[in-house]
């Protein structure tokens, strides 16, 4: 990554080339590999095969189906009251932040379990670590302060072979703390994602399960729909995603020679300009901003380094020529 100012970011794109999920759902596919799934498809107002994504228990089976068909996890399960992902918008961030690696890579994506990447707030789904791990073959460390998520992740990993030995959650106890506690004075880390809430006041957060999104996928209907329910701290924190990003980026700056490079979700534009202020504050090498969209949503993925170009290029040298590409 080569020092640059902040990127305004461009017009919104759709999902990755790579998603897996990037046509419509093959339901008579997933029917096959998850029965379970075939009392929930029926066709929606246009005729097509769709699931009711207000039905938690079919968005539930869908992502199950998703996860095993795609994936390969045969055994996952949230705790009652927690979000289950849209695994489309998930597996965009991680494909997004494999090519960003790539362009810093010579045109490679680094792959294998070498390198590492941390998820601040891993959440109960594991989702990041079991796409990342299944697209890339990267190691995880995930991190999150609710015991409950973190226990749900561990549990996913231990019922999954693939997963064994490649993921290791572990329990963030300081809510102010990002990656202290998680990363060891001498670990190296090539690359650190967050999904940050998004909310900064309780009526916001408890008003989530009245508010319209979109469906899970973005060729679904464009009719809203009520999200489904979650734990407060999931999408709410004081100060919201703009104070828990710039927190994040001002810690960031303790952990300059640790990680290859820093990333965060942001889902409100309005919120980029505070962030590039306290990259600037904190002098981030290089700031890099990659739109994102499903859907009619639109969101974006603000990377940053500390490294100079000679010290990403003798990183990338001793870390990644050996991985295979």
């Amino acid at each position: 990554m080569r020092p640059t100012k902040k990127e305004q970011p461009k017009e919104k794109p759709k999902l990755h080339p790579r998603n897996k999920n990037l046509e419509r759902y093959d339901f008579k596919l997933l029917i096959e590999g998850s029965p379970e799934l075939a009392p929930f498809v029926k066709p929606n107002i246009h005729g097509e095969d769709s699931v009711d994504f207000n039905d938690t228990e079919g968005v539930k089976v869908l992502n199950k189906a998703l996860l095993l068909h795609h994936y390969g996890i045969s055994n996952w399960n949230l705790p009652n009251g927690y979000v289950y992902p849209p695994i489309p918008g998930r597996a965009d961030y991680i494909h997004h932040m494999a090519d960003f690696l790539c362009r810093n890579n010579y045109g490679k994506i680094p792959s294998g379990s070498q390198i590492k990447c941390m998820d601040v707030g891993v959440g109960a789904s594991c989702i990041y670590p079991i796409i990342g791990n299944k697209e890339y073959g990267w190691s995880f460390i995930g991190s999150d302060i609710d015991p409950v998520a973190t226990e749900s992740a561990n549990h996913i990993i231990e019922s999954n072979p693939t997963l064994q030995g490649k993921v290791n959650c572990k329990l963030q106890t300081n809510p102010k703390d990002y990656f202290y506690g998680i990363i060891r004075k001498d670990e190296l880390i090539d690359l650190s994602i967050c999904n940050p809430p998004t909310l900064a006041f309780t009526k916001e957060a408890e008003a989530l399960t009245t508010k319209k999104i979109l469906p899970i996928h973005p060729d679904e209907s464009t009719e809203p729909i009520p999200a489904l329910g979650s734990q407060n701290h999931e999408n709410y924190c004081d100060g919201g995603e703009d104070k828990f990003v710039r927190n994040m980026i001002l810690q960031s700056k303790k952990f300059a020679a640790n990680c290859f490079c820093f990333s965060t979700l942001v889902s409100k534009e309005s919120n980029l300009k505070s962030m590039y202020r306290t990259l600037e504050q904190v002098e981030a090498y290089g700031i890099e901003t990659i739109p994102m969209g499903q859907g009619n949503k639109a969101s974006y993925i603000v990377v940053w380094t500390f490294l100079t170009t000679e010290e990403q290029n003798k990183w990338k040298n001793e870390r990644w020529k050996v991985v295979k590409t």
